[in-house]
């Protein structure tokens, strides 16, 4: 019987977050948000404008809190890749495990400019990965390719 690799172990791992990220989170079906990609390499979490999407009504434009939810998604999905990035010896039960524990310790959110556009696109990466805890940057720019928001975020991945 052959065991799976690392590498496979890893993609594994990762699919898993992001199915669970993209389909089963109540929240972010509500929002619309979507994982484009999501690998060792980086994430990229998508939203569509819609009307129940705005937070200001006289300019039409994306609210604060949805901002902040794409950040933070982001930014665990980064801690999560940073993580199982971080040794080439995990077992896919204590993958699930430290999933189980996934989660935000906290969060600083920079709104740069108004959230205008149809399409917001949240980019992350790890500042540090530790074994408990992760540090990451992320981002939010419109289609226009605009700097909407970035943030900075801690995370539980241990």
């Amino acid at each position: 019987m052959s065991h799976p690799s690392t590498d496979q172990i890893q993609e594994r791992a990762l699919a898993m977050v992001a199915e669970v990220f993209d389909q089963h989170i109540p929240f972010h079906k509500l929002l619309g948000l979507r994982i484009d990609r999501y690998d060792l390499q980086g994430v990229e979490v998508r939203i569509t404008m819609k009307p129940e999407l705005i937070g200001n009504i006289h300019q039409q434009i994306l609210h604060g809190g949805v901002t902040a939810t794409v950040l933070d998604v982001v930014g665990g999905l980064t801690a999560f890749a940073g993580l199982v990035a971080s040794r080439d010896d995990w077992q896919e039960e204590e993958l699930k495990s430290r999933l189980m524990t996934l989660g935000t310790i906290d969060m600083r959110v920079d709104y740069l400019r108004p959230g205008r556009g149809n399409i917001f696109t949240g980019t992350g990466q790890v500042i540090r990965s530790g074994n408990k805890v992760s540090v990451c940057r992320m981002e939010l720019h419109n289609e226009q390719g605009e700097h909407i928001a970035f943030g900075t975020g801690t995370y539980l991945t241990g």
